[in-house]
């Protein structure tokens, strides 16, 4: 083995530990610590698995009916109501404010991450090539 190939193991190997050290960080932040207590909230709750549920229900019909050519704006409307009800339960709406402010947090660290990268995946989300 070169001092080359040595040298590129250790690296990839020092990045890995990095990246698992990341993690492990991540996991000690208090929004992520937050997101964990509401989640286990929402299954904790009798309320919001039944709103779940029932959100769940209507949006599979609409989306089977939207496949067949046949959805209604009732049926929308419908899933919509069921929706707007499950966001208005207050461990649900807990839950809704701090997944957003942890995707908040891994969004502002994810621009940390790619800042001094000299590559901008964004431009390519749309499928589209730049030669």
């Amino acid at each position: 083995m070169s001092v080359d190939t040595d040298a590129t193991a250790e690296s990839e190997q020092s990045i890995e530990e990095l990246a698992q050290s990341l993690g492990e960080a991540i996991a000690e932040l208090p929004e992520y610590q937050a997101f964990l207590e509401a989640k286990e909230a929402v299954e904790a709750s009798q309320e919001a698995q039944k709103q779940i549920a029932e959100f769940e229900r209507a949006r599979r019909q609409y989306m089977d009916a939207r496949e067949r050519g046949q959805a209604t704006r009732d049926d929308l409307r419908e899933m919509q109501q069921k929706q707007q009800a499950l966001h208005e339960i207050p461990v649900m709406s807990e839950f809704l404010q701090v997944e957003n402010d942890l995707e908040l947090r891994l969004q502002a660290l994810n621009e940390h991450v790619n800042e001094p990268l000299e590559v901008d995946f964004g431009d390519r989300a749309s499928g589209c090539c730049n030669d």
